[in-house]
């Protein structure tokens, strides 16, 4: 009967007995700590100047871009990835190789949209490739990478346009293609400068082989624009 009586009992009986004594003291001491600022903070980019910031991105694209006129041994274009640069490089290409007349059906050159797409889309089919082949470099250090590599086209085409404002004979067609010609190779040699080096060595020439072929396309296009009449 003693274990069935014991066995009622709550589990935690006991427990209601138990009380703490003001008397006991309580010890210890509980301190917020405070950190010295961090290096983070004092280049924290949220309480500078629009005009500040403006400059700063500005100054590293123009950096960007002149590792692409001198390409050298550099990590500077990998590590200080950003799209501003590509982006402008391909609006200023696709507009220049449309026709004089935006409302024109008999354009000499793309649509806007078809350059757009052609660089962009080529773009990330040969960074799926390189990272699939097993890449180092990120998927966006790739993309900058091929969108700065563009300048030297860019650069070509206004070369061209001004080539045709004199006429499109023999001479001006030469000198097109010799213009377009060095663009192509210095855009391929630029953007391979940055992207082989990660990439594993037996591997090497299936990464070229799509970089050259998204120039030639590029380079192709602008040899062959022709301005609207």
């Amino acid at each position: 009967m003693a274990e069935v009586d014991d066995s009622r009992k709550p589990m935690f009986a006991g427990l209601s007995d138990v009380s703490i004594s003001a008397d006991i003291p309580v010890e210890g001491e509980i301190n917020v700590p405070v950190g010295t600022p961090s290096q983070d903070d004092e280049y924290s980019t949220l309480d500078e100047p629009v005009k500040d910031t403006i400059l700063r991105d500005l100054t590293a694209v123009g950096k960007k871009f002149v590792h692409v006129m001198y390409p050298k041994k550099s990590s500077a274009l990998l590590r200080d990835w950003d799209l501003w640069g590509p982006l402008l490089l391909c609006v200023t290409l696709a507009l220049m190789l449309q026709g004089n007349s935006v409302d024109s059906k008999e354009e000499g050159g793309p649509q806007f949209a078809e350059v757009f797409v052609i660089i962009w889309f080529g773009s990330v089919i040969i960074t799926l490739n390189s990272k699939l082949l097993g890449g180092t470099i990120s998927f966006f250090q790739s993309l900058c990478v091929l969108g700065y590599c563009i300048m030297p086209l860019t650069v070509a085409m206004v070369v061209c346009r001004l080539v045709l404002l004199g006429g499109s004979g023999t001479v001006s067609f030469i000198i097109r293609l010799v213009v377009v010609t060095a663009s192509f190779s210095w855009s391929t040699f630029a953007s391979t400068a940055f992207l082989v080096d990660s990439q594993p060595p037996n591997r090497k020439a299936l990464v070229v082989y799509p970089v050259f072929l998204f120039y030639f396309v590029i380079g192709w296009m602008v040899l062959t624009f022709s301005p609207s009449a």
